[in-house]
C-alpha cells in the first residue's frame, strides 16, 4: 500500500481542475453540468473493460507500493479517478474556449464536394486505417499490442463522433477545437513522464515498441492522451452540434427539454442537413456579423446568454439596428418617413393572422419583405421572433424613431428641436431603449426554464424600461459630437437656455466647455435611473440574471469612463477598453 499515485493527482490534476472550476464557475450553465457528467459517464464506462483488459493482460501494472489498494475490476482507485479528473479538466477548458462561440452560425449543410467535405473524407479514410493497424498491431501481438490496443479502442469512437459532427467541427474556430486538446495533452505528457520516470505506473517491455516522444515518454503513452482528449472534445462538440440543431430550428424540433436525453441528441445529429433551413442559418450569421460591427456591448453580452434566448436576444437586437440604420441613412425626411411607414406596414402583416390575411387580399409578410426592403435587411425582418413578443413595444420603438426625424425639420430655422423639457427626453428614452429591454425581457420570460408570476413580470418589465432609458442616456451622452454631425441634439432645449445656449450652437460647438457640463449632467441622470432599477436585477430568473447584470454594466461602463477626468470621446470607436469591458463581465457574472 502507498500513496505515489494519489500524490500525483494531488500534485498535477486536481490543482488544474480547481483553477478551471473556479474560472469558469461565473459562466456555469445547467446544461453545461449536465454536458461534464454525460462525458464523464462516457469515459468510464467506455474506459473500464479496455483498461481492465490491459492490466489483466499485465500490459499495465502498478506496483502495489505505489497505490492505496482499492480497485474497480482490477483497476486501481486511482486509475478509475483519472479517468474522470481528465475528462473533467479537458470539458471545463473546452467550455471556457467555446464560451465566445455562436455555434448556430457554424452549422453547413452538405452539398457537392467542397474543402469541409474532402477534410471530412480524408478524416474518416485516416481514422479507418488507424483503427485496421491497430487490428493489425493486436493481431499479431508482441511488441506493436500496446499500441494496437490503444488505435483499436479509440479508433472507432473517434471515427463514429467524426462521421456524425466533422463537418460542424471543421468549420468551428481552432481556439475551441485544436486547443483544448492540444494543452491537456502536453500537459499530461509531462505529468506522465515524471510518473513513468517515478515507477507509478509502467508498461510490460514486450508490448512495447520502444520508442520515445522524448526522454522518459514512450510512443503509446503520447498516443493515449492524445487520443484520450480528442475523443473528449470530439465527444463534447458532438454533444453542442447536436444542442445546436436542437436549439436552432424550432420548426424541426419545437419543444426541447432542459436537459435533451442521449436519444434526443442522437436523432439531432442524424437530421439529414438537406432539412436545414439555410435562409435562417444565413440570417443568424448576418445578425452576428452586424452586431459585431456596430452593437459590440451587446454582442459581448449576449454571450453570457445560452439557447435560444441567445439567439432570439441576436435576432431582435439585429432587427432594432437595421431598423434604425434605415431610419437614420435616409436621404431625407421623405425618404425616412417612408421606411417608417413601411415597417409599419411590415409590423401590421406580422401581427395579422393569416386568416386575415387572405381575406384581405394583402401581400404575405415574406413577399412584401422582399419587394419593399433591401436585400441586407430582409434578414432580420424575416427573422425577428414576433410569435413571442408584444406588438405595443415594436410600434413605439417606431415612434422614437419619428422623434429622429423630427430633427429634419429643424434644419432651416423654422421649427424648434423636438426635446424641449426633461419629459420629452424620458419619453424618447423609454419609446427606443425602454421598449428594446421590454422586448428582451419577454423573450427571457418565455425562454426561462424557471416561471414567474405576472406580478413578478410587471414589476421587471416596469424596471427594465427604466433601464433602458438609463442606457439611453449614457449613449447620447456618448454622441454628442457624432449626433451633431448629422443635425441632432438630445440635450433639453430648457438644459441648454439654462447655460446660455441653442441647440444650433450644440450643432456649431459640440465640444464647447459648457457641453461637457451638460454632458455630466445628463450621466448623473442615467446613474440615478440606473440605480432606481438596478435592484430589479436580482429579482429576474435565475438563468437569466447573471448575463442580464452583464449586459447593463457593459453599457453603463461607458458612462462610467465618460465621467473620469481627462476622459476625450474617440468617435466612431468603443469608449471602453477590451480588457477592461471583459473585466466588467467578470465582475458583473460573479455578483450572479
Amino acid at each position: 500500500m502507498g500513496y505515489d499515485y494519489a500524490l500525483v493527482h494531488l500534485k498535477y490534476t486536481i490543482p488544474p481542475a480547481i483553477a478551471l472550476t473556479l474560472l469558469y464557475r461565473p459562466l456555469l450553465k445547467r446544461i453545461d453540468i449536465y454536458k461534464v457528467l454525460f462525458l464523464v459517464t462516457v469515459a468510464v464506462v467506455s474506459t473500464i473493460p479496455w483498461d481492465s483488459y490491459l492490466i489483466r493482460r499485465q500490459i499495465w501494472t502498478y506496483p502495489p507500493s505505489v497505490i492505496i489498494g482499492s480497485r474497480l475490476f482490477s483497476i486501481p482507485a486511482e486509475e478509475v479517478f483519472f479517468f474522470i479528473i481528465q475528462t473533467y479538466n479537458t470539458s471545463v477548458l473546452y467550455l471556457i474556449l467555446s464560451k465566445p462561440v455562436f455555434h448556430p452560425t457554424y452549422l453547413v449543410q452538405k452539398t457537392k464536394p467542397n474543402p469541409v467535405r474532402i477534410q471530412q473524407n480524408l478524416g474518416q479514410a485516416i481514422l479507418a486505417t488507424c483503427i485496421l493497424g491497430g487490428g493489425i498491431l493486436f493481431w499479431t501481438g508482441g511488441e506493436g499490442t500496446y499500441l494496437g490496443l490503444i488505435l483499436s479502442w479509440a479508433g472507432p469512437f473517434a471515427l463514429l463522433l467524426w462521421t456524425l459532427s466533422s463537418q460542424f467541427l471543421i468549420t468551428l474556430p481552432r481556439t475551441s477545437t485544436l486547443t483544448p486538446i492540444a494543452v491537456p495533452t502536453i500537459y499530461l505528457w509531462m505529468v506522465d513522464t515524471l510518473a513513468l520516470k517515478r515507477g507509478t505506473w509502467s508498461i510490460e517491455s514486450g508490448t512495447k515498441l520502444g520508442l520515445y516522444l522524448w526522454d522518459g515518454l514512450e510512443i503509446e503513452e503520447a498516443v493515449f492522451f492524445l487520443a484520450t482528449n480528442t475523443l473528449i472534445i470530439f465527444g463534447l462538440v458532438a454533444f453542442d452540434h447536436a444542442l445546436t440543431i436542437l436549439q436552432t430550428f424550432p420548426q424541426l424540433f419545437p419543444q426541447v427539454p432542459e436537459f435533451p436525453s442521449p436519444a434526443l441528441l442522437v436523432k439531432a445529429l442524424l437530421v439529414d442537413t438537406a432539412k436545414y433551413d439555410q435562409e435562417r442559418i444565413n440570417g443568424i450569421q448576418q445578425a452576428v456579423t452586424r452586431l459585431q460591427k456596430k452593437s459590440r456591448s451587446f454582442y459581448l453580452a449576449s454571450s453570457a446568454f445560452s439557447g435560444r434566448l441567445r439567439i432570439d436576444l441576436i435576432l431582435l437586437y439585429s432587427f432594432c439596428r437595421v431598423a434604425d440604420d434605415l431610419i437614420d441613412n435616409a436621404a431625407d425626411e421623405e425618404v425616412g418617413h417612408s421606411w417608417i411607414k413601411k415597417l409599419t406596414h411590415y409590423l401590421n402583416l406580422a401581427y395579422a393572422s393569416k386568416e386575415g390575411r387572405i381575406i384581405s387580399k394583402k401581400l404575405d409578410l415574406h413577399s412584401y419583405i422582399t419587394n419593399e426592403f433591401p436585400e441586407s435587411a430582409q434578414s432580420a425582418l424575416r427573422l425577428l421572433p414576433t410569435h413571442l413578443l408584444p406588438f405595443g413595444p415594436l410600434y413605439d420603438l417606431l415612434e422614437g424613431f419619428k422623434t429622429d426625424l423630427d430633427f429634419h425639420q429643424t434644419s432651416d430655422g423654422s421649427k424648434d428641436f423636438p426635446i424641449q423639457t426633461e419629459h420629452d427626453l424620458e419619453v424618447y428614452g423609454a419609446r427606443v431603449a425602454g421598449t428594446v429591454a421590454e422586448l428582451i425581457l419577454e423573450l427571457v420570460f418565455f425562454h426561462s426554464y424557471i416561471a414567474t408570476t405576472s406580478h413578478q413580470r410587471e414589476g421587471l418589465v416596469h424596471s427594465g424600461g427604466r433601464m433602458g432609458i438609463a442606457l439611453q442616456y449614457v449613449n447620447i451622452a456618448r454622441d454628442i459630437a457624432t449626433d451633431a454631425a448629422i443635425g441632432r441634439v438630445y440635450f433639453p432645449s430648457a438644459w441648454l437656455k439654462e447655460g446660455g445656449l441653442t441647440a444650433r450652437d450644440v450643432l456649431k460647438y459640440p465640444n464647447h466647455p459648457v457641453i461637457e457640463t451638460l454632458r455630466i449632467r445628463l450621466l448623473a441622470k442615467a446613474f440615478g435611473v440606473y440605480r432606481e432599477a438596478q435592484l430589479a436585477i436580482a429579482q429576474l430568473p435565475d438563468d437569466a440574471r447573471a448575463p442580464m447584470r452583464v449586459a447593463v454594466e457593459s453599457y453603463m461602463e461607458i458612462g462610467r469612463v465618460l465621467r473620469e477626468k481627462g476622459n476625450k470621446v474617440k468617435e466612431g470607436k468603443a469608449t471602453v477598453p477590451k480588457l477592461r469591458r471583459l473585466r466588467v463581465a467578470w465582475k458583473a457574472l460573479n455578483e450572479g
